[in-house]
Order: structure tokens, then sequence, then C-alpha cells
């Protein structure tokens, strides 16, 4: 067993083989189809490269300081509220985000487009190019899912637009704003700049900003570059260069503007808070001041005594570190639950300073009266202005952070625009193309082979019918037509079709005339198979041998070795003249005997006792009598040869026949006589590879001079 798995792998491997190079081979026999879908894709392709638009490339460079912004540290604590560490994963993220594209979309007017549709100009690389600054376009307009036209009437300076049956809707200039009413709504439009020659046009477009933003950001390319650098690199192709670099940094713009409003947002919102609040402490302060100025007036100029003073510098102090605590906690409660020991430390501290406040109060009642007032006045007139004083500082400082805040975020290199375009490869796309139209071909051409259902395999014919298949027959170059006066085997005898022959014959000389047989009937299931060709070659082959062979025409409806003109067998068999008159002496052993002029009844004379005579009297004239008969399947006439016959040799055109078409024939063969005829098989019209014959080498005797 172990030995025997080696050659089986290796049958295996060479039937695969043969049936990869049949494949090769019938590929090759259609070459001219082959050609042809070569041609159409060398066609298509120089179309498809011309007509794809040149593409511009360019990119702009951001670096993101991972590390965060160490401006703040000079503002202390409030400083540090503004020190965010943002990675590079979210800047790209936010730079996909809506809020950056739809802005870039309306700064850039995405929304609006305008096409060129001249053909011509586009394979010629000639298009124009309309920018617009507005377009509206009327809503019964699109509903009717019409084409809004702009056709340049002045180079790159005049336009007109047109309506749904082609109509001058409004015609403008470059520059200019128009609103035009039309289909009870308003044309609006304004072109920017514009680039074209008299007669090209253009589709107007509008689509949504959304719409607009995903295309946009379908064809944006952000990248990281190395592995944690902070460097983010944004790229785009465009069809227009400078749209391009524009479209790029106005990305790079908008990005690092909102990069900077967030991150002094938090600023901002402060600061506009405690700008309200100024105003209210302001009014305050002045209304504490003018109570104590009123009671001075009435009471006169009052010495506080040093224990008064006391009072009201410790009053004064806890009040605003009350007021600095509840600052604190309201910062606290935008983090955290009112129920969170930060805030519940902070409202303890409050209550402690309350308590102490209270007592300050309380010891305040036993100064006079008049202290008491003036004591209460000067104090709030302190707490007022020292209220004031730090809300201008904070205001000052807020103000200084965000006129001083740059972001997390700096532009490296802003986009340029390129000189050359970065696609498309043309050269790729044709010669893709082409082998596209060329590998269609051979899916064509397999399958053309597959559908057929034509058998070309020996093996499967034999298992099939029992009958042997004695050759194969290689298909010759160019359209050689029968001759019977020159076969091929004796014109080019180093062609493989004559070494088939040869093949053929020497099969036949073996198994078929060894038992003293001399009449070989050649027939075929369907006209086209190239029966009468192989007839021809195959007699003359016999009679290089030194055989006498004799060649008959039996195809009394349409002969094919001589026109009508020539006399033959069926004059023959008419006249009851068994002699050599009508017999063409090609060589000494080569005869043919043509049909004749046609008959209306051929059946009759070969069912006749005259034909029966006929090769009676020619039997023991020569060594071999070659019968070329019509097809079995489109006349009777081959039946009835066939029973005169010694042997049967049915040519088959490869992978032409089907099975059943072949044991069809076999069966019709059969019950045309009592015993079943000897028959075999040969394949004619194969396709030429290394197999078949010896190629240009020649034979001994036949050496070609060059």
């Amino acid at each position: 067993m172990n030995e025997k798995m080696p050659q089986n792998v290796s049958n295996a491997s060479s039937e695969d083989e043969i049936d990869i190079l049949e494949i090769l081979v019938y590929l090759k026999s259609m070459w001219k189809l082959l050609l042809v879908f070569v041609f159409l894709g060398i066609c298509f392709g120089s179309v498809a490269a011309l007509w794809v638009r040149s593409s511009y490339a360019s990119d702009v460079l951001l670096q993101v300081n991972v590390k965060g912004n160490k401006q703040g540290l000079a503002l202390g604590e409030m400083g540090a509220l503004f020190d965010v560490s943002t990675p590079s994963a979210a800047e790209m993220e936010l730079i996909r985000s809506r809020g950056v594209l739809d802005q870039v979309v309306e700064d850039e007017k995405l929304c609006y487009s305008a096409d060129p549709l001249n053909v011509l100009d586009r394979l010629m690389h000639k298009e124009g190019r309309m920018d617009l600054e507005l377009l509206e376009i009327p809503r019964a307009f699109v509903k009717a899912k019409g084409k809004l036209i702009a056709r340049v009437t002045a180079d790159s300076s005049a336009y007109d637009v047109l309506g749904l049956e082609g109509e001058v809707v409004l015609s403008g200039v470059v520059g200019e704003t128009y609103r035009k009413p039309y289909l009870n709504d308003t044309l609006v439009i304004c072109v920017k700049s514009l680039t074209a020659t008299v007669g090209q046009t253009f589709r107007l477009t509008t689509v949504h900003p959304q719409i607009a933003a995903a295309g946009l950001l379908k064809g944006l390319d952000i990248t990281e570059e190395g592995k944690s650098s902070g460097v983010i690199r944004v790229a785009l192709a465009n069809r227009y260069a400078d749209r391009t670099a524009a479209i790029l940094n106005t990305v790079a713009n908008t990005y690092l503007k909102q990069n900077i409003e967030m991150r002094s947002a938090e600023a901002k919102k402060t600061l506009t808070f405690l700008e309200e609040q100024l105003p209210g402490v302001k009014a305050k302060l002045d209304s504490a001041e003018q109570k104590l100025t009123t009671f001075r007036h009435s009471k006169g100029t009052i010495d506080l005594s040093g224990e008064t003073r006391l009072h009201l510098e410790k009053d004064v102090t806890l009040q605003q570190r009350i007021l600095e605590l509840e600052q604190k906690k309201q910062d606290a409660l935008r983090l955290f639950r009112a129920e969170h020991p930060t805030v519940r430390t902070i409202e303890e501290q409050q209550a402690k300073l309350r308590r102490e406040l209270a007592k300050q109060q309380r010891s305040a009642a036993s100064l006079p009266v008049v202290q008491q007032e003036v004591l209460s006045l000067q104090e709030e007139v302190e707490v007022n202005n020292r209220l004031y004083t730090n809300l201008l500082n904070n205001i000052q400082q807020l103000r200084v952070v965000q006129a001083g805040e740059v972001g997390n975020v700096r532009i490296v290199d802003q986009a340029y625009v390129p000189l050359l375009p970065s696609g498309p490869n043309r050269k790729m796309i044709f010669v893709g193309v082409v082998i596209a139209f060329f590998l269609l071909g051979c899916i064509v051409v397999y399958i053309r082979r597959m559908v057929s259902n034509g058998v070309g395999s020996s093996s499967e014919v034999e298992q099939a019918t029992g009958v042997g298949v004695y050759g194969k027959l290689p298909m010759l170059d160019g359209k050689t037509q029968n001759d019977v006066m020159k076969p091929c085997v004796s014109t080019n005898p180093d062609d493989p079709f004559a070494e088939g022959i040869r093949a053929l014959r020497t099969a036949l000389e073996f198994s078929v005339f060894s038992d003293g047989k001399k009449i070989l009937m050649v027939s075929g299931l369907v006209q086209g198979v190239g029966k009468s060709f192989v007839s021809t070659n195959l007699a003359a082959s016999f009679a290089m041998t030194g055989k006498k062979v004799l060649l008959v025409d039996m195809d009394l409806r349409r002969g094919h070795f001589f026109k009508n003109s020539q006399k033959g067998l069926c004059e023959m068999l008419e006249k009851g003249i068994m002699s050599d008159e009508f017999i063409v002496k090609v060589t000494d052993n080569y005869h043919v005997l043509g049909a004749g002029a046609r008959v209306v009844n051929p059946g009759s004379l070969l069912s006749s006792s005259r034909f029966s005579a006929f090769l009676d009297s020619f039997r023991d004239k020569y060594d071999l009598i070659v019968l070329d008969t019509p097809p079995v399947f489109q006349c009777s006439d081959a039946l009835l040869v066939e029973k005169h016959a010694d042997y049967l040799l049915c040519v088959l055109k490869h992978a032409a026949h089907t099975i059943e078409s072949i044991q069809d024939a076999l069966n019709t063969f059969d019950r045309s006589t009592e015993t079943p005829l000897p028959k075999a098989f040969v394949f004619n019209k194969c396709e030429r590879h290394a197999g078949y014959g010896y190629g240009s080498y020649g034979y001994y005797g036949y050496h070609k001079k060059y």
C-alpha cells in the first residue's frame, strides 16, 4: 500500500496537468475571439484612462500638546482649572466632528457644485471650471428632476442659466448675485469665479449640508504620525489644486479656533458671571457709602475708639471669609452633590464663622448707640468695598487668561497648492481594463465550451460506447480546402495533421486490414466535422505505402471531390457499366471516383444490385476502397452503404458532440445491419499542442529548406 500511494498521487497530478493544458490549448485555438476582447479592452481602457479626472492631494500638519497648557500656572489655583490634557486620538475625532466640518462646509461653499458636462472636453482634459458663491434652486424644479444647466456665453465672464425646457432663465456675469422668480419660487445664483470657453456647459446642483459634510469626511485622511507623537496629518484630494489647499487650511483653522474657544470656555463663562454680578456689588457699595456719608452729616465726625475699630476689622474679616467659603461651595456643587464630604466641610466652616460673627455682634451691643450705628455702616462699606475689589481683580485675571489662551494645538505646516496631480495612474487603469477584458474573454470562451457539453476525452468515449478511439487529428492552420488532387499528407508531410493521419493509418492496418478486409466506410454525425478531408488524406496515406487505393465520393446529393460536370458514380450506376473511364488517377496507387451528376433519389441507386456489383467488380482491382459517406444524422445514405462495408470509421469533431449523440449514432448504425459492423472513432479538429507530431523537426525524407 505504501509503495502505491506515490504512484496514485503522480497519476492524479498528471491528470490535473492534462486538464489545465487542454484548457490552455483550447484558449489558444480561440485566439481570434480573445483578440477581439483584447481590442475591446484597449478601446475601453483608453477611454477609461482619459475619462478619469486628475486629482490633486495635499495635507496639513497639526501638533497636539498632550501635556497640557502650562500658561495658567501663573494664575495659581484658578489657572490650574484651565490646564487640561487632551490625547491625540480625541483630537482626531474632534477634527471629524460635525462642529468642525459643518463650519468648513459653510465657509468653503461645499453645498454648491458646478460639474462640467462636455464629454469631448473631458476626454481632452480641457474642461472648464465654475465656482459658486450662492445657489438656491426652486423646489418645483428639483421635484421635476430637472437639470439646471449653466452655459458660458463669454469667455470666463458671462453665462446663461437654462431651465427645464432649455429656455434661458437668466443671464449673468461673474461676481453678481441674481434673484429670479421661477416656477412660483426664486432662483438665486452667484458665480464667484469662472474659467471656461464659450459653449461649455455645467450642471448646477445643491446638496444638504449634512450630505456635504459626510462627503468631506469620507475624503479626509486623518492619521497620527508615529506612535503617541502628538503630530496629526490631515490629507485630502480634490480635482482642483487650489481647492484642496483651501479646504484643508479651513479645516485646520476652524479646528484650531474651536480648540481655543473650548479651552477658554470655562474662563469666559466665569467672566460673564462676574461681569453680571459687578453692577449689583457696585450699587451696594455706593448705597453703603451714601448711608455712611448721610449719617456723618447728621451726627458730625465721630472718632471710633480702639475697641470699636477692633470690632470693625474682625467683623469685616469674618464676613469676607464667609463670602469666600460660599464661592468655594458653589464651585464644589458644580462637581459634587450637596451631601458630598467636601460640601459638608465647607458648610461646617461657614457655620463656625457665622457663630463667631454672631458672638462679635453680641459683644458690640455693649457699645454706645452711636458707636454701634457707625460700626454697622462702616462694616457694610468695608465688606462691599473688599467684595467689589476682589471682583475687579478676578475679572482682570480672567480677561488675561482669555486673551492669552492659545489652545493645546498648533498648525505646524499649512496646506500647500500641489503643482502636479497625485492621480490617477492612467497606465494602471489602461492595463487593468485590458487585463479585465482578456480575462472576460477567457471566461466567455470557457463558458462557451462548458455549455456546449462536447466531449473531447478518448477514455470517456471509449468507456461510454465500448468503441476504440484510434487517433486525434489536430486542426490545420488557416482555411485549408479539401483537394483530392493535392492531399495534405503529400503536400505538407511535416504538418502534425499528416502525422496524425499516418498514426491512424497504422492503427487501421493492424486492427482492420490484417483480416483481408478492403472496404472502409468513413462517416460522421453531422456536417462540418471534416469527414471528407480525413477520407482524402487517409486514402492518400495508404497509397503512399504502396497499396492501390480507390477513394469514392458517396455523397450523391452534393458531391465534394469534383464539380458537377465531372462524371462519376451516379453515371456508372445508372448505366450499369463498371469501367475505369469515370475514375481519376491522381497517382499510380491513388485513384478517385467522384459522385457525378446529382440525382433525385440517390437511395434507390445505393440500394440497387448495381451498387453491390460495383463494389464486387472493383474489390479485386484495389487493395483498399475508401467510401466517403454523408453524415448519419442528415440522411440515410450512410446506412445503405454500411451493409456493403467491412469496417466503419466514424469521424468526431473534438469537443463538439455529446456522449448521448455519439451513442445514438452507434445505435443507428447497428440497427441498419443484421450483424454490427466493426467500427472505430477518430477525433478531428483537435487543438494543437506539443503532443501532436514532431512539429518543425520534420521526418526523414521530408526535410524543409530554410
